[in-house]
């Protein structure tokens, strides 16, 4: 956007850029076989701290590079690779980053500088889940993508398979604004199923890296940039997660940063909602929809725009009993016929009228789900 202002970079935090990118390989070794270190603790350590323990015997050499390296270079790089950097030095440097105690030095960006702004007035949701959720969950989480797109949020999440690609795909159907994070250089679209994603999301919202272009993915770096999006979010919103999941971990790191988190509850003794019905129970707000996030950040009654909710047809006599039977976890036509008591030809028109109706759908194995898509009240 020719109207944007020009984000800047300075030389010494250029360099700290691409001297942990060429540390990178060392910080996989040390997180994966050293009890203790993790990849933050590591990014919280100054230059010499960062390289003497990560290669104490070519620590010199890696020092006597990084200062070597021609800032007007790195700066060329950054532009030829359709990106550009803001520093801890830059006002346009995110504010809510700064509250981090191992805050990147640099943030590299594409797509439009101007959204930045949002960030630093609270303007952002992050929304995170399971990489292979059910298609309720996915559904949902792009409903909600689009409902807090429309209030004026920003969606930020990590352009993951799942969860996150449905909520940043929903904010950029309502026409809002999505912020997507990734765990290698902002040049790269990762992962590649989510290449047309990541040109829709340069084109119409901003993509953001800690990590200088053309920096691969490794395995500490998605720990790395969770942090960064638990940072940027106002309040962390979890759909779908297992007990031991990354996004709980977001969610973790959100707290810890003092930001709201909220979570999507789901069936009890579900696996795919073991994680965010824990994350309620402990005290996490309660998210069914865009309002119950608005409640939550500004206080009860706080008004949306128009929700972009889907409304199914009216519903009546077998086809209530039925989708009931299904949001209560009764999938498969045999457990649907025994808990219902209803013929197995009734019972199989009443799912084919349901799913015809875009209620539920019904899985590779024979299994039926709910969609998100609400039945009306008078139904």
């Amino acid at each position: 956007m020719s109207d944007d202002p020009r984000p800047r970079a300075c030389a010494g935090c250029l360099r700290r850029a691409w001297l942990v990118a060429s540390l990178a390989g060392h910080i996989d070794k040390a997180v994966d076989r050293t009890a203790g270190n993790r990849a933050r603790e590591l990014l919280a350590l100054s230059d010499e701290e960062l390289t003497h323990a990560m290669a104490p015997s070519q620590a010199d050499s890696f020092l006597e590079r990084a200062a070597e390296r021609d800032p007007l270079r790195l700066q060329q790089a950054v532009s030829e690779s359709g990106a550009w950097a803001t520093c801890r030095h830059d006002d346009l440097y995110p504010d809510p980053l700064r509250d981090l105690g191992d805050a990147p030095a640099v943030i590299f960006g594409r797509g439009g500088v101007g959204i930045l702004a949002r960030l630093d007035r609270g303007g952002a949701v992050t929304i995170v889940g399971s990489r292979r959720p059910s298609r309720y969950g996915r559904e949902l989480a792009g409903e909600l993508g689009a409902e807090l797109a429309a209030a004026g949020f920003a969606v930020v999440s990590g352009m993951a398979l799942g969860i996150d690609s449905a909520a940043q795909s929903g904010a950029l159907r309502a026409g809002g604004v999505t912020i997507a994070l990734l765990g290698c250089g902002v040049d790269i679209a990762y992962p590649s199923r989510s290449a047309g994603l990541y040109a829709e999301i340069v084109e119409r919202g901003l993509v953001l890296a800690e990590l200088p272009p053309g920096t691969e993915p490794r395995r500490w770096t998605f720990p790395a940039r969770n942090r960064l999006m638990a940072a940027l979010g106002s309040m962390t919103v979890v759909v779908e997660a297992r007990e031991r999941s990354g996004s709980l971990i977001t969610a973790e790191m959100a707290q810890d940063l003092d930001r709201d988190v909220g979570a999507v509850p789901g069936l009890v003794g579900s696996s795919p909602a073991a994680g965010t019905n824990g994350l309620i129970r402990e005290g996490a707000h309660l998210v069914r929809n865009a309002q119950d996030v608005l409640d939550g950040l500004l206080g009860p009654g706080a008004t949306a725009q128009p929700r972009m909710q889907q409304v199914g047809p009216p519903l009546a006599g077998n086809l209530i009993a039925v989708l009931d039977l299904i949001e209560r976890g009764s999938g498969t036509p045999d457990s649907l016929a025994r808990a219902s008591g209803i013929q197995p030809g009734p019972l199989a028109t009443a799912l084919v009228r349901l799913e015809l109706a875009g209620y539920v759908r019904c899985s590779g194995n024979g299994r039926y789900e709910r969609t998100a898509l609400t039945a009306p009240e008078s139904a």
